[in-house]
């Protein structure tokens, strides 16, 4: 069936979606054809007084509908645009463009069919909005206004529910009462909420029950089922379902996972593992160490599972004290005084202990606390020595003499051995050993004499070890206090720089002097000042004491002059008010001075006067060079001295060793002893001078009155050794002998040698058939080796 409607803008569209129709068009009817007719063609409004004629209603066809995810082979038609001005002769074309114009939807320019080639889903883009316009097909021109119109994608239900904020995770206290929310869990559709129960989304638990339950429509969770336990079971996973459709066959759902986690409550109160517990103390435990740890145990956490502990009973109230660990919750038991085994051997607690935190609605189960007896055995420890008073004060006159009693001190074995006790002092605390102190009766003297100036209080540690056991050692502590005595006179406070002006009036103070004393009067101190006989009668100053420890020194007279005398010394006698009194005589001096008007010093003393006696500063730094030059040359003509007295020392950088000398001349043989006596290293029982000069000859004694032994004598090499270092200190240590280059030659090889002895000496106990008669022909230089080597008798050469 078709219908013919006019329509906005000159255009109309024939659409094969359902349209909603005003009047005689029915739902459901398909229009093949809508023709647009021009404004002058529309139906003019009736002439007053005739009778109006009825005209159909208009179509609305500004928008299109086109279903999402068409999965067709061929473009999917949409509708047709048509105008009153085509009458079929083809003269007009028709134009589409806006969102997605020749890109998804194409127009057929003869025609008007609209087709979409792609695939469209709504989630992406809901509707697009598009502008047709009929143009002639010669000059292209516009034969009608432009317009505008809207294709919407029509939803079908392809999205299944999805859980943004999943998965959850959810805590609800445990023994919560059914019904208690836990979590909200929330499932979003991508379909058209408006369009059919596409996005109408129901939710329902599929894992979780029955402790769990979800409300279909708000996704709340809640629990189902009364008193879950904690302790029990802490953690549930929960799997939560949300199906479009409103729950309907055929919808499309999505799950999600819901971690519920029950936290705790005090449900729990504590409980001791045993009803009794028992430990050792030793009786030197110190005060505030722990003596022993004991735990309530509690199911519950955080803090639920905080405790409380406390003595309610037992003999051992005031010794011992009980608190809680903030850690590990255990009480802890402390000592609060000294133990004595001998006083008291064992000790007995009853301790509560109970939650910190209670929750009244679990009040009703019971108290939460419980008790346990702890009983605490004193264990016996050998013990030092304690001293009756840990801290000993004692005073000292530092006029005592060396022996005097200071005081006693006592200690005792606590220990029912009651072991002797013997008294130290640590010497590390009287380094200096000022004092002594009996070892028996713990008297405490003076060793030395005291000064309370230099050391006022004394701090010394006091041992006292047993007799019987001395790794038993006690210490205690002696304050001795240094009692003062007037042993100090009195001096000037600080070193004065008096001076008087040339312009001085008589009776003008000049000066005001004070005193200070070593010494520390109980009263304090009062000094009493005065000029010394000598100088009472002088008529230049005097001295007045101002009874306040000050004195003032005034001029007697007028007209001082630098070039008279430039400086005058004053002694003045100071006396303290010690008994006996103490005084000293201190000297004032006070120069003369040229002033100003104001009484400032310009020029004072000897230096001033020569300025003003015409010399200038140039003549006096002439004569300070002069002074310095005069001063140079004698320290030059002293250094020169002293070095021309030093001995010949080679430099310490030159080793002798390494050096080379030659000599041109020839020795003078075995007959030549002037350099060094050959003898003397033959013989090792020769006397030895600690002293002696390598470079002088040493004087032997005759070593052999008749026949010397033979000289094939194995050397002892400690003594040979000995020997050469004895002479090699000599020559290190001797300042005045120069270390002349010499050839030294000895006359042992040394044991061990396999060739034994390489000395020509040797050849005369040997039956050598060489012949050495050709040394006479040598000259008298070889003569006395022609008298060794040659025929005569070889006994013969050491003969008296």
């Amino acid at each position: 069936m078709s219908r013919s409607c006019s329509v906005w803008g000159g255009l109309s569209i024939v659409t094969l979606l359902t349209l909603v129709q005003w009047e005689s068009c029915c739902w459901g009817m398909t229009l093949n054809s809508v023709q647009l007719h021009p404004a002058s063609s529309r139906p003019a409004r009736a002439e007053a007084g005739t009778v109006p004629l009825r005209h159909k209603r208009n179509w609305v066809w500004n928008q299109f509908f086109v279903l999402e995810e068409y999965t067709g082979d061929d473009p999917l038609y949409v509708g047709k645009l048509h105008s009153d001005v085509d009458k079929g002769e083809g003269r007009i074309k028709y134009v589409l463009t806006g969102e997605g114009a020749t890109t998804i939807f194409t127009i057929d320019e003869n025609t008007g069919d609209i087709h979409a080639t792609k695939r469209l889903d709504r989630e992406e883009q809901a509707y697009y909005t598009l502008r047709a316009q009929a143009r002639d097909r010669a000059t292209n021109l516009p034969v009608e206004p432009e317009s505008e119109f809207v294709i919407k994608v029509q939803d079908i239900n392809d999205n299944e529910p999805k859980f943004p904020d999943g998965p959850y995770q959810a805590h609800v206290p445990e023994m919560s009462p059914v019904g208690t929310s836990v979590v909200e869990v929330k499932a979003t559709d991508a379909d058209d909420p408006t369009y059919g129960n596409s996005a109408r989304v129901v939710y329902s638990i599929l894992e979780g029950q029955p402790y769990f339950s979800v409300e279909p429509k708000t996704g709340i969770v809640r629990t189902a089922l009364p008193n879950m336990d904690r302790e029990a079971r802490d953690q549930y996973l929960l799997v939560i379902q949300a199906k479009d459709m409103g729950g309907q066959m055929g919808g499309l759902s999505g799950t999600t996972t819901v971690t519920v986690t029950l936290t705790d409550v005090n449900d729990n109160p504590p409980r001791f593992s045993r009803k009794s517990y028992q430990f050792a103390v030793p009786e030197s435990l110190p005060v505030a160490s722990v003596v022993a740890k004991i735990k309530a145990l509690d199911s519950d956490v955080g803090a639920n599972a905080e405790m409380e502990y406390r003595i309610i009973e037992g003999d051992g109230l005031g010794v011992f004290r009980v608190e809680p660990d903030a850690d590990t919750q255990e009480g802890v038991i402390s000592l609060q005084k000294n133990l004595d085994f001998e006083t008291k051997s064992s000790y007995t607690l009853k301790i509560e202990a109970s939650n910190k935190n209670i929750d009244p609605r679990f009040r009703a189960q019971g108290p939460f606390s419980d008790t346990a007896m702890v009983k605490l055995v004193v264990e016996n420890v050998d013990e030092p020595p304690v001293f009756s008073s840990p801290i000993s004060r004692m005073s000292v006159s530092e006029a005592a003499k060396v022996g005097t009693i200071i005081g006693t001190v006592s200690a005792l074995d606590p220990d029912s051995t009651n072991s002797p006790i013997r008294y130290s002092i640590d010497r590390n605390t009287d380094l200096e050993r000022f004092f002594n102190i009996e070892a028996a009766t713990g008297v405490i003297s003076t060793a030395k004499p005291l000064d309370r100036e230099v050391n006022a209080v004394h701090n010394i540690t006091i041992l006292a070890i047993e007799s019987l056991d001395p790794a038993q050692v006690g210490k205690g502590i002696a304050l001795i206090t240094v009692m003062d005595v007037n042993d100090n006179a009195p001096v000037f406070a600080i070193e004065y720089e008096t001076f008087v002006c040339e312009t001085a009036q008589p009776g003008q103070v000049i000066e005001t002097i004070s005193a200070v004393d070593k010494d520390e009067p109980p009263s304090g101190h009062r000094f009493f000042f005065s000029l010394t006989a000598e100088a009472a009668g002088n008529h230049n100053f005097t001295l007045r004491d101002n009874k306040d420890n000050t004195a003032s020194v005034l001029t007697k007279r007028g007209g001082f002059q630098r070039r008279e005398q430039a400086m005058y010394r004053l002694p003045v006698l100071i006396v303290d008010s010690g008994s006996p009194a103490l005084s000293s005589t201190n000297t004032l001096s006070i120069r003369v001075c040229d002033c100003d008007s104001d009484g400032t010093p310009q020029a004072c003393g000897t230096e001033a006067f020569l300025l003003s006696a015409g010399l200038s500063t140039g003549a006096l730094m002439a004569i300070l060079a002069c002074i310095l030059t005069l001063l140079v040359l004698v320290l030059l003509i002293v250094t020169v001295r002293r070095r021309k007295k030093e001995p010949l020392i080679l430099d310490e950088d030159r080793d002798v060793r390494e050096n080379i000398v030659r000599y041109d001349d020839e020795g003078g043989g075995e007959e030549d002893t002037e350099a060094f006596d050959m003898v003397a290293l033959r013989n090792l029982n020769v006397a030895r001078d600690s002293k002696a000069r390598r470079d002088v000859t040493p004087e032997v004694p005759t070593l052999y009155c008749s026949r010397p032994p033979p000289y094939k004598i194995t050397p002892d090499n400690g003594i040979f050794r000995d020997f050469i270092w004895d002479r090699l200190k000599d020559a290190d240590v001797d300042p005045s002998a120069p270390p002349y280059d010499s050839l030294q030659t000895y006359a042992f090889e040394g044991s061990g040698s396999v060739a034994e002895s390489l000395s020509s000496l040797e050849s005369l106990s040997t039956d050598s058939e060489q012949s050495y008669d050709y040394l006479s022909d040598w000259g008298p230089r070889f003569k006395k080796l022609a008298d060794l080597y040659g025929h005569n008798d070889s006994s013969n050469i050491f003969s008296s």
